[in-house]
């Protein structure tokens, strides 16, 4: 990879880009984050057993995997429009979960989780080929700047949700304003819809004025070029399987973690979110950090490491006792689960080299819908005697098999390696 001198014009305003589209990722991520906790209470009102729960949590993200590949099209096509874009993607996220509101029966619920996949899919090709086009000398750190966004937004989307839905808090001295919006799982979701509007107008309005930097897709001729000489690359394909195969590992603990807690180990919403928010806690110091560190001295050193520990701690929560070692165990996943796929979108943007970002991130993403099986063959596992601890071991060893995947790629030298050298 040679290096990149970056132009004052390139400059201009990147600084503000930064800062909007990982304001937008965090807002995102509130609502994500507290999908899952809201789902479980859902899945006790409406009697959905593991499976059915597997299903729905799996929909959702089986359309956004498929959409994103329309959404890089959009991003690399109107590159210019990425502040119309993320405006689009925060809007639809609020309408689908108000629909999601007034789920009366497993169906309802079937349908609307194929929307509320595609809000998400429109926001991550444009806001990271925007900051990658803007930031070629920093790409991973940057995006990891806009993952720190989203782990933040994790961390306090549960609690949140936690304040607002569990009714020991709400009679609770310390937080006793919560009693005054003392809300259910269906009226949150409800009222969900203004807050994601009102972000949605503010993201648009700090990126109207930001100066863009146009990609070289004319036609969709064009884009689906891109994907075709990306995909005849080895090195990006083995990182598409490794993201599907995470993506997998992952779905099942985002889906099952909450039930786990709160059907199985009879935690309410509060606590639960504490234990979801402390792991994103921890991905917010770790991502940046890691994001430095994969720039300096390379992916693989970073990821191999990082994605074998993760697994093995996917594992080990199938033994850990319901107290301090559980919760060592989800804080230390927690400074793995998104610092890792930033750095991964940022392999991938190495060895396009640069060229057509949003089709690569489209790729990313797009990989994980390989992964949305995973949450319903966890479901079906967790249904038998093997019980719910089977989603963790089920996990575990898929997360090592894409470990063991990566392991045998060769990823390009980053940019500060080059010059190192």
């Amino acid at each position: 990879m040679e290096s990149v001198e970056v132009s004052p014009e390139l400059r201009k305003g990147r600084n503000q880009l930064a800062v909007t589209v990982t304001l937008g990722h965090a807002v995102k991520h509130v609502f994500n984050s507290a999908l899952p906790i809201l789902l479980t209470l859902m899945k006790g009102d409406l009697g959905l057993s593991n499976t059915q729960y597997g299903v729905i949590s799996s929909v959702g993200r089986g359309t956004s995997g498929a959409t994103t590949m329309v959404a890089g099209y959009l991003g690399e096509r109107f590159a210019n429009r990425a502040g119309l874009m993320l405006f689009i993607s925060l809007s639809m996220m609020g309408i689908s979960y108000f629909l999601l509101g007034f789920a009366p029966s497993f169906w309802w619920v079937l349908a609307v989780m194929l929307l509320v996949g595609i809000g998400p899919s429109l926001y991550h090709p444009p806001a990271i080929a925007s900051l990658s086009r803007k930031f070629p000398d920093r790409r991973g750190f940057a995006i990891s700047l806009h993952g720190t966004g989203g782990s933040v937004g994790e961390m306090l989307g549960p609690i949140v949700v936690g304040l607002l839905t569990t009714e020991s808090v709400k009679t609770a001295s310390i937080i006793s304003l919560t009693y005054l919006v003392a809300f259910q799982w269906n009226e949150v979701l409800k009222i969900s819809v203004f807050p994601a509007l009102l972000f949605a107008v503010l993201v648009y309005l700090m990126m109207r004025n930001i100066p863009t930097v146009d990609s070289d897709t004319a036609s969709l001729r064009d884009y689906f070029g891109d994907v075709g000489l990306l995909l005849k690359d080895k090195v990006m394909l083995g990182l598409i399987f490794v993201t599907a195969f995470r993506s997998m590992a992952q779905a099942t603990i985002v889906a099952f973690l909450p039930v786990y807690l709160i059907d199985t180990l009879g935690k309410d919403a509060i606590t639960t979110a504490l234990f979801i928010a402390g792991a994103q806690a921890t991905g917010i110091v770790a991502q940046p950090i890691m994001g430095w560190l994969s720039d300096k001295y390379g992916r693989k050193i970073v990821l191999v490491p990082a994605m074998s520990l993760l697994g093995v701690l996917y594992l080990t929560l199938s033994v850990a006792d319901d107290g301090v070692q559980l919760v060592l165990n989800v804080l230390a996943m927690g400074a793995f689960v998104y610092s890792l796929h930033t750095i991964f979108i940022a392999a991938a943007m190495d060895v396009a080299k640069g060229r057509a970002q949003s089709t690569v991130v489209s790729l990313i993403y797009g990989a994980s819908f390989l992964g949305t099986v995973g949450p319903v063959i966890a479901g079906l596992l967790s249904d038998t005697d093997l019980g719910i601890k089977s989603c963790f071991i089920f996990s575990g060893v898929v997360a090592l098999i894409s470990t063991a995947i990566l392991a045998g790629l060769k990823l390009p030298k980053t940019i500060n390696q080059q010059q190192v050298h």
